[in-house]
């Protein structure tokens, strides 16, 4: 009988013979003895166990399991798979109380520990006989020409690259799997023009199946001109079948669903004995380096694994409303975003260097007046010496302690009294302290965190290239990573935006959906007062106001003579679609509008406001008990949002699963209204030969740089696109875009900002 250990992080109330109904035998260890440490650290270790006199040790949690195996990441990722011979992490069951969602993972993962303890699953050897490379011209070309003879309709195909854009790396190969038992990796060295043609023929006559095909297909048709004309994409198929974040990569999927666990495990304790070998950092290692025997085996499983995921995960399809996401938004939406990121973002580097010259001079202005501040100066004769406003714990100190300043209440995650943008600006009513380090802390932030790191990273052409996701958030709303967030451009200083600079001829077009949440909930719920408002095309806010009000003023006065009543209903408008109550439309009415709003007037503005609108009310009801009994909506569109926490125990937790689900019914449609009109616009320029450029899409707006002569073309026809009857429209009252053109992305306040002649 096997030897096991069960190690968890400390001491808890948890019956793991009852959780794993006593399928066998165990030791039970904690890392720390110390139940009273809320957050356990190395340092609190205090275990005592020989692994060598045991043959399993269950992990459990991310604290242990980062413990006992180097280089540890995701516990949800390892859950439930073998490590290292003898390790088998698994999820902390304790947070199935609070968050029924990881059951599913819970129970998986409990079923293959009593599997490998039981001797009934065993990890598949890979060898030659499942993945091997090819590095001869004649080898790849005979490879290819068999993928074509075999009957399957369908290829899988992964690239390994040197870089993670297509202007800062080469292919190194590329590998394919044709039969889902076999996968092979080629050397891109030895291929020819014979080569080259064959593997278009094979993508041309099978159905190119990818993970995360827009990266593949950035670098495949960059480097060897390759089309894809038809193909599929096993990350979005996971994103259908779970739509949160970080759950959809080619590793974890590998060992959740295929029997090959982590196979790229070798390849990667080779790169670590590499780096210590050469003095090189991680980030800075070159993929370059691995040769061609240590990559083939995991590039190989590379495509296999892709093909075994596509046979599983094709399944979802059989839901219609997902199929039609899939079909008409994610896989449209892949080709579209492949080539908006191949246009690039157009910076201006001058500005570039303007902006972080005149930053600088701001800073140290800033620090200089902070400094001089006799606040600052106590601190630092108490402390001995000089005060860092970088520094969260030396703020605690000076604003809390040396000053006195009275907290706001607002705390962080561990529990420690908040420092964040919003209690600064609070705190600034007490003293000017605050306002100087939040001053000098977003002048710092724009930067370091865009000027400084834009400018290395531009493209010869002057364009930065970074990426777009579908697959990153629970609404479908696009994300942006890598080299620069585009959705987290500083909305409110135009020294980033105002360095996004169309070329000479050219202009930046921004074109922004405007109340688009508050138009889809007023189709959805078939509000016919709230649809009036939209066909009045006046001033939404004010109309608002006027019509809940009943305001004695025309609606273009009602911003000048009840300002106070505007900023009441916009804030109610906004705050139901995200479930705010009477306490967060008090708080967001006396920040808007700087007078006093108490919970009781924000009581019956909201009454007011649904007596005004009582069909909203009653689909914002129906919606949010339906999301409570079954767990799950589907969006406008057939996206489905996932709500398993609506049966916690936990009331925040519960009710805040609920507002995601109803924000997501609008948030959802409104996002992909405006993607379905940018893939439109898009193919509508490559089939007239235009030469507008889609580069970005930033929440509701689209960016675009476009020639002089082509503005009102493009602008007439994307407006066209995105107001296309999708069956989300008010008769009379088509959603609103709102068109600014410039030369610039801050619309001319760049130049206002810095007086440039």
């Amino acid at each position: 009988m096997a030897k096991v250990a069960l190690i968890e992080t400390k001491p808890s109330r948890t019956d793991y013979r009852k959780e794993f109904e006593g399928a066998f035998d165990f030791d039970q260890y904690q890392l720390c003895s110390d139940p009273s440490i809320k957050k356990v650290l190395k340092r609190d270790c205090d275990i005592s166990i020989d692994t060598n006199e045991y043959d399993w040790l269950i992990l459990v949690g991310s604290e242990s399991f980062k413990y006992f195996i180097k280089g540890a990441t995701s516990i949800t990722e390892s859950s439930g798979s073998k490590v290292d011979d003898k390790f088998l992490p698994v999820i902390n069951p304790a947070m199935l109380k609070f968050k029924p969602e990881v059951r599913k993972t819970w129970e998986a993962s409990k079923s293959n520990i009593i599997k490998y303890i039981d001797g009934d699953m065993e990890d598949v050897v890979i060898d030659e006989n499942i993945a091997f490379g090819i590095n001869t011209t004649t080898g790849c070309n005979k490879y290819i020409m068999a993928a074509l003879a075999h009957p399957n309709p369908i290829i899988a195909l992964d690239s390994e690259t040197t870089g993670l854009y297509p202007r800062d790396g080469h292919v190194q190969g590329i590998s394919l799997c044709f039969d889902g038992v076999m996968g092979a990796y080629l050397d891109a060295d030895c291929f020819t023009d014979t080569t080259e043609k064959l593997l278009q023929e094979l993508f041309n006559r099978k159905t190119v199946i990818f993970h995360n095909a827009k990266f593949d297909i950035g670098f495949l048709e960059y480097h060897f001109k390759f089309k894809f004309t038809n193909f599929e994409d096993t990350m979005l198929l996971s994103y259908l079948i779970d739509e949160n974040p970080g759950n959809h990569g080619l590793k974890g999927l590998a060992i959740k669903y295929t029997p090959y666990g982590d196979y790229e495990k070798p390849m990667h304790e080779w790169m670590d004995n590499y780096r210590k070998d050469h003095g090189v950092l991680k980030s800075e290692f070159d993929w370059g380096c691995i040769p061609f025997d240590v990559m083939k085996t995991y590039a190989a499983m590379d495509a296999l694994c892709t093909y075994i995921l596509f046979e599983k995960l094709k399944a979802i399809k059989e839901n219609k409303k997902l199929k039609w996401v899939y079909d008409n938004i994610l896989i449209p939406g892949t080709r579209f975003l492949v080539d908006a990121q191949d246009n690039g973002v157009p910076f201006d580097k001058e500005r570039l260097y303007l902006a972080q010259e005149i930053m600088q001079k701001n800073i140290d202005i800033a620090v200089d007046k902070l400094y001089k501040n006799p606040q600052i100066a106590n601190w630092r004769l108490w402390h001995g010496k000089d005060f860092n406003p970088a520094s969260t714990v030396q703020l605690r100190s000076l604003l809390f302690d040396t000053m006195g300043l009275k907290p706001t209440g607002k705390k962080t995650g561990t529990g420690a009294i908040s420092t964040d943008a919003e209690v600064l600006r609070e705190l600034g009513t007490q003293s000017e302290v605050p306002g100087l380090i939040l001053d000098l802390r977003q002048r710092s932030k724009i930067k370091n965190t865009y000027l400084d790191k834009i400018i290395p990273q531009l493209d010869r052409d002057g364009r930065l290239r970074t990426n777009f996701n579908l697959h990153s958030t629970t609404s479908g709303r696009l994300s942006s990573s890598g080299k620069l967030n585009m959705q987290q451009l500083p909305r409110d200083n135009p020294s980033v935006k105002g360095c996004i600079r169309a070329g000479w001829g050219k202009r930046i077009v921004a074109m922004d959906l405007t109340t688009a949440e508050v138009y889809v909930a007023a189709v959805l719920a078939e509000d016919k007062a709230l649809m009036e408002v939209f066909r009045s095309h006046g001033n939404f806010h004010s109309t608002i106001a006027k019509k809940v009000f009943k305001l004695p003023c025309e609606v273009e006065d009602v911003d000048s003579l009840y300002k106070d009543k505007r900023q009441a209903a916009k804030a109610v408008t906004f705050g139901i679609m995200y479930g705010a109550g009477p306490k967060k439309i008090s708080e967001q009415v006396t920040k808007d509008s700087g007078n006093y709003f108490s919970m009781q007037e924000a009581k019956e503005v909201i009454d007011d406001y649904f007596q005004t609108f009582h069909k909203l009310r009653s689909w914002i009801d129906n919606n949010k008990r339906y999301i409570e009994q079954n767990g799950f909506i589907y969006s406008f569109f057939g996206r489905k949002r996932r709500l398993p926490n609506v049966k916690s125990s936990d009331a925040g937790i519960k009710s805040h699963s609920i507002r995601s689900g109803l924000n997501f019914l609008v948030q959802s449609a409104a996002s992909d209204i405006n993607l379905l009109g940018a893939i439109d616009m898009h193919n509508y320029i490559q089939a007239n030969s235009m030469k507008s450029k889609i580069f970005a899409l930033v929440h509701d707006s689209i960016l675009a740089e476009v020639p002089d002569e082509e503005i009102d073309h493009y602008s007439e026809q994307l407006q066209k696109c995105v107001q296309l009857d999708r069956g989300l429209k008010i008769s009379g009252a088509p959603i609103g875009c709102d068109f600014e053109i410039g030369d610039d992305y801050s619309m001319g306040k760049f130049e206002k900002l810095y007086n440039e002649n």
